[in-house]
């Protein structure tokens, strides 16, 4: 009798541990470890110093159309999604993967990890001063999962079954999986105003000047040429700790130009302010000169933490063309990295050698026990190079050669069953081995054009076009391409935008990151695994697991990363004195302002 009571107490004790709400917090992290406490002031990387006012001019490339960047169809302008609109929570740019509450003001995880539940701010407001409610976020929820969405927010958000209202100012989000980075991207909604798109429908909104709950309202617009955004001096969160310090900019302009070696010219001519250079020839030769030289224009190589995930030359796997993972390593092998980088870059990249580059994720070495538990189950349907040769960038240093990789591409050709004939690659159908490679900025046309000619001695012939940006936009979510250069970005946490970048449901969905159109079960299985990791040391074995197989399946040609933010701008802002660790050059200018003693000046 003693033993049955003991054994009932015990059952009501873990029944009643099991029934305990979970506590509030002011922010949750991938770890559970926060750096910032509860009534913390500011981030780290903002200044008390920081004063309002004053216009920051920037530039975009193509055009837009829109005003609702959470669709597919159409080209939204640069800055709306952040100055405008705002999430739950917003994340800390010095912490690997950590969120603070924004409109929400606590976040509370379930025991056991299946929901969570936020509490509002009761501050928070829209631009139009009505209140941000349940109803609102509940409302978002649904829209950015349902058909009208943009396909990435109904991926991205997939395993979120439903969200439930609790209160006015309290919602739980049911999850349909234990994953412990579920909370932090519920933590990532944007907030929609229900009224507004209820009045103005969420697929047909078109250029209706949006409302949102952001420090910025949209003051003027001109389809396609420019968008001024208005510092809004009622927005509700100027007092919140993750907001002081920051978006100090009165008015925020950003110009459009449709090339970006215009764009380059326009700087200089201090039509805009700031200028992230991304092409290697402009930062060591365009941009020099007298404003440089009595430093007016400021160059600086900003050092940053990112992982650099991984650019590349992009195959489209819906072509019959590259098909065969021999034609693919064949193409690999004409690619001149070292030539590249040193005669048309001045040396200032680093080849990627990951889909993870940069980071604690990039494979390294041999598969670790931990990665061979995941990949021995596929041994048979892997090539054996997984298992046996760590991931290397193929390479023209001495002593490889150009020219011994192109006879090991001719080699893999013949093998697949192309032979040259009069000069051209053929099939055995006599139809000739020839594709296009789509590009939006005329700066990749340096280092595609001696591709192209590495190409044309195996007698492959590869031709490249430059397109307007909003068609290349149109090309790239229809999958209308043979070849594209593509960045696949990646957090300090990789997790559940990797179903959007390689499964196989995302293969055949309009707009998603699957531009290579990867089916393949086994990469499937690993990026459920990656998704799924309970703990850091799952998460890097599965990344790197993943990393394997993509990288031994050379569905690219990898290309070149910079471990900094190469930045030029005019000299009238002031900045804080400590950096972010994981940032974007958008989201530091956003801690900028502009010096008491340099007023706008006049534009051309």
């Amino acid at each position: 009798m003693a033993a049955k009571t003991a054994v009932a107490l015990l059952l009501l004790a873990v029944a009643s541990l099991l029934a305990q709400p979970a506590l509030a917090a002011h922010g949750a992290s991938i770890d559970g470890r926060l750096k910032y406490p509860a009534g913390f002031d500011r981030f780290d990387y903002t200044s008390r110093q920081a004063t309002p006012g004053g216009e920051l001019i920037l530039h975009g490339l193509g055009s837009f159309d829109k005003t609702n960047p959470f669709t597919l169809k159409g080209t939204a302008p640069e800055g709306l999604s952040s100055l405008v609109f705002e999430t739950l929570a917003v994340r800390s740019l010095d912490e690997p993967f950590a969120m603070y509450g924004l409109i929400a003001k606590d976040i509370a995880l379930a025991p056991d990890g299946l929901s969570v539940t936020f509490t509002l701010n009761p501050q928070a407001r829209f631009s139009d001063g009505k209140p941000v409610t349940a109803e609102d976020v509940k409302f978002s929820l649904d829209t950015l999962k349902g058909p009208a969405a943009h396909p990435f927010y109904q991926n991205y958000f997939r395993d979120i079954a439903k969200a439930e209202i609790i209160a006015p100012d309290q919602i739980t989000f049911r999850f349909a999986r234990r994953n412990r980075e579920l909370h932090l991207i519920a933590g990532e909604l944007p907030v929609l105003s229900k009224a507004f798109y209820t009045a103005h429908p969420f697929s047909e909104a078109g250029l209706s000047l949006p409302v949102g709950s952001g420090p910025y309202t949209v003051a003027a617009l001109s389809p396609g040429k420019s968008i001024t955004y208005r510092r809004n001096p009622d927005y509700w969160g100027w007092n919140q700790p993750v907001r002081r310090g920051m978006f100090n900019f009165g008015r925020i302009t950003y110009k459009y130009y449709q090339d970006q070696t215009v764009a380059v010219e326009a700087f200089k001519a201090h039509d805009f302010d700031v200028l992230p250079v991304n092409v290697a020839k402009q930062w060591a030769r365009d941009l020099r000169g007298p404003n440089f030289q009595a430093g007016r224009i400021i160059k600086a190589s900003l050092p940053h933490h990112n992982d650099a995930g991984m650019q590349g030359l992009v195959m489209n796997l819906r072509r019959p063309l590259f098909q065969d993972r021999r034609v693919r390593l064949a193409l690999n092998l004409a690619f001149d990295f070292e030539w590249t980088n040193t005669s048309l870059f001045f040396g200032q990249y680093s080849r990627c050698n990951s889909y993870f580059s940069n980071s604690i994720f990039a494979a390294r070495g041999l598969p670790s026990p931990a990665e061979l538990r995941l990949l021995a189950p596929f041994r048979d349907r892997l090539p054996p190079s997984v298992f046996t040769t760590p991931p290397t960038p193929i390479s023209t240093a001495p002593p490889a050669s150009l020219r011994r990789n192109l006879l090991k591409a001719q080699a893999l050709l013949a093998e697949a069953g192309w032979r040259v004939k009069d000069g051209v690659l053929v099939n055995r159908a006599g139809e000739p081995f020839t594709f296009e490679i789509l590009l939006d900025s005329t700066a990749f046309e340096r280092p595609i054009e001696p591709y192209t000619r590495n190409l044309k001695r195996l007698g492959i012939k590869a031709r490249y076009r430059v397109i307007d940006p909003a068609l290349y936009s149109l090309r790239l979510t229809d999958f209308d391409f043979d070849m594209v250069v593509n960045v696949y970005g990646q957090s300090q946490s990789p997790g559940n935008e990797q179903r959007d970048y390689w499964s196989s449901a995302a293969a055949s969905r309009p707009g998603s990151g699957n531009l290579m159109g990867l089916r393949d079960p086994v990469i499937d299985h690993l990026v459920d695994q990656v998704v799924d990791a309970s703990t850091q040391e799952g998460l890097i074995a599965a990344c790197r697991a993943l990393d394997r197989v993509l990288w031994y399946g050379y569905y690219l040609i990898p290309n070149w990363y910079v471990a900094s933010h190469r930045l030029a701008y005019w000299n009238r802002f002031s900045q804080p004195s400590t950096l972010p660790l994981y940032y974007q050059p958008g989201q530091l200018l956003m801690t900028w302002w502009v010096k008491p003693e340099a007023p706008d000046e006049p534009r051309p």
